[in-house]
């Protein structure tokens, strides 16, 4: 069953094509072992086709939505060598179909981490950090899902664009979690974020994620949830992301 909802969601990820309704609607026993199943098979379909895996993106990393969503954990999907644009400037949106955009902290890590580490821990094991712009794509009509959809479906991930790197060291710990972040769409400000809303922390969110997954590879890149909410996109406008209490650039993007 898994291999077949697989080939489905990747069918639907390469034509553009949305399917006709969300995965739990049509098998309601679906739960969250089934879906990380349907990703694996997702993942290795896309392996078998030439891809790698360049790491993981994170989703729901809001503890208050876990309690709503009925969820122990956060949630997490593969990203690959395609998806992964370090430094890009523009990006086509060919085959997308309703993309939207989320800022977020990326880190690379430089050696394994496993266990049950604190925030600190988590960070000690980062080579660098930066901005990064990630696009999801919902294949389910009008952006309606549960978290067994956005499991199975990718998690919803088409692209991950990373901004300049900056080394990390333990004296980003407290920013981390207080900077504060604008995006703009053509210039004009739409949402203000904070590093908060990232499990009260970007560094704790990595670390939830290290226990969740049973442990983290060295050199994978990890994307940590959504900065803001997330917003809808079209070729030719451009989206800029500036914090302040971090030291990391802006990063801007161009849709074409």
């Amino acid at each position: 069953m898994s291999s077949d909802l697989a080939r489905t969601l990747l069918a639907a990820y390469n034509t553009g094509q949305p399917l006709p309704e969300p995965i739990s609607s049509t098998d309601p026993t679906l739960d969250i072992a089934a879906a990380y199943a349907v990703e694996a098979e997702f993942r290795r379909l896309r392996l078998e086709a030439g891809r790698t895996v360049t790491g993981r993106k994170v989703g729901f990393a809001n503890k208050a939505m876990w309690r709503v969503l009925k969820l122990d954990t956060l949630v997490w999907s593969s990203m690959y060598d395609d998806t992964t644009h370090d430094g890009a400037t523009q990006l086509s949106l060919d085959h997308f179909m309703t993309p939207r955009i989320e800022p977020e902290t990326v880190f690379k890590l430089k050696r394994p981490l496993s266990g049950t580490p604190d925030a600190a821990t988590a960070l000690e094991h980062v080579e660098w950090l930066a901005l990064g712009f990630e696009i999801i794509d919902c294949p389910f009509p009008g952006w309606q899902f549960k978290p067994v959809d956005f499991v199975a479906a990718y998690g919803l991930h088409r692209a991950l664009v990373i901004g300049e790197h900056h080394s990390a060291n333990p004296g980003l710990l407290d920013a981390l979690a207080a900077f504060r972040l604008r995006l703009y769409k053509n210039g004009e400000l739409i949402e203000e974020g904070a590093g908060k809303n990232s499990l009260r922390s970007p560094a704790l969110c990595l670390a939830e994620l290290a226990r969740a997954t049973g442990g983290l590879d060295a050199g994978e890149l990890i994307s940590t949830g959504t900065l803001t909410g997330a917003q809808g996109i079209a070729p030719d406008e451009i989206w800029r992301a500036e914090v302040d209490g971090l030291p990391l650039p802006k990063l801007e993007l161009r849709f074409v």
